[in-house]
Parts: C-alpha cells; sequence; structure tokens
C-alpha cells in the first residue's frame, strides 16, 4: 500500500498539497489527506450550523479554509485531524500509493 521511502513531516505536507495522502509507517491503515478550502455556497454545508452561518452571510456563502482528513484504523473518517508533536517530528512518513 505504501512506498518503502520514508520522509518527513514537511515533506509529506508538501505530498498532501500536491494531493496524495500519506501514512506514519508505525500506523495500521490510516492515513491522511488535506480537504480544500474554497467558497461553499450554504446548501453544500453539511452541519446546520455552518449552513445557518453561510445562508446569513451577503453572497449566502463561506469561506471554508483547507483542512486534513484522517482515515482511522477503524475504518471511519475524522474531520478536522491535527497532528501530534510526535507526528511533526517523525521521519517515517509514506506517500500512500
Amino acid at each position: 500500500m505504501s512506498g518503502s521511502r520514508t520522509i518527513d513531516f514537511s515533506r509529506a505536507l508538501l505530498a498532501m498539497k500536491d494531493g496524495h495522502r500519506v501514512q506514519r509507517a508505525v500506523w495500521k491503515g490510516e492515513w491522511v489527506c488535506l480537504g480544500n478550502g474554497g467558497i461553499i455556497s450554504w446548501e453544500e454545508f453539511w452541519n446546520e450550523h455552518t449552513r445557518i452561518f453561510a445562508s446569513g452571510q451577503t453572497n449566502h456563502e463561506a469561506e471554508l479554509l483547507p483542512y486534513f482528513i484522517m482515515k482511522t484504523a477503524d475504518d471511519k473518517i475524522q474531520m478536522g485531524w491535527h497532528p501530534s508533536q510526535s507526528d511533526i517530528l517523525a521521519e517515517d512518513w509514506q506517500v500512500v500509493a
């Protein structure tokens, strides 16, 4: 699933910005990618609170900033994942093929 070449987090972040998924070598099935930001119409928000906020804006839209997404070990999607200090300092990141 992953390549054998390992990289540090800064290179993993660059890979994510290029559209790739990455994972730590010690992870068992997890991976991380970036969600795109952009201007989103109120109808596109899945959360009631963000939908209400966007619908109240002048153009009925809101700017969504880029964010991390993680596929967890138990096959769920975690929106808004953030790396731990250990993740940031690790040098065992791999681009997922």
